[in-house]
């Protein structure tokens, strides 16, 4: 698995809690039930807060 910074593992982290929730929701409103997209909506805000997240390769 690839390294993240701390801030987008602690995002990830913060969004993985939110989905085993049932708070989490996606873009389009619904709800999130899989583990990927949780992890994926982590990185995004990560992303858009400035913490350094590698490429998909």
């Amino acid at each position: 698995m690839a390294k993240y910074s701390k801030k987008a593992s602690e995002k990830v982290g913060e969004a993985l809690h939110e989905q085993k929730e049932g708070k989490l929701k996606s873009g389009s409103g619904k709800k999130v039930t899989s583990k990927k997209q949780a992890i994926a909506i982590g990185l995004s805000e990560a992303k858009k807060e400035g913490a350094k997240v590698p490429k998909k390769d």
